[in-house]
């Protein structure tokens, strides 16, 4: 599978399950440890642990190669690693407190600047 399919796959199991404010980013120009980051807000902590237990599921009924949880405990922030794909999936306010698609700008602007 390759990263844009896992990609898609992360994307549609968030939808399925009613994520709210979806982002994906292509990181692959601005990082070697993943293709591509989703993040994705949870209305509750409940409803944080469905969505990624649902991009897990998914991913394993594809074959991933690689699947990994953090934060199951206690559902205000998990990450799933699915290798290629990182799934960030937030409570609302965890989001807006770490504001993981602030700290991505300034390293693009960075590459951006050294490479001109």
């Amino acid at each position: 599978m390759t990263s844009e399919e896992m990609r898609d796959l992360a994307i549609q199991a968030l939808d399925d399950m009613k994520g709210i404010d979806i982002l994906p980013m292509d990181v692959r120009s601005l990082t070697d440890i993943t293709d591509f980051m989703i993040i994705c807000t949870g209305r509750s902590t409940r409803h944080v642990k469905a969505l990624a237990d649902n991009v897990a599921v998914k991913a394993k009924e594809r074959h991933a190669s690689y699947v990994h949880l953090e934060g199951e405990r206690e559902s205000e922030w998990i990450l799933v690693d699915l290798g290629d794909v990182v799934v960030h999936v937030m409570l609302a306010a965890t989001r807006s407190f770490y504001s993981l698609e602030d700290l991505w700008e300034p390293v693009k602007e960075m590459r951006q600047q050294s490479h001109s």
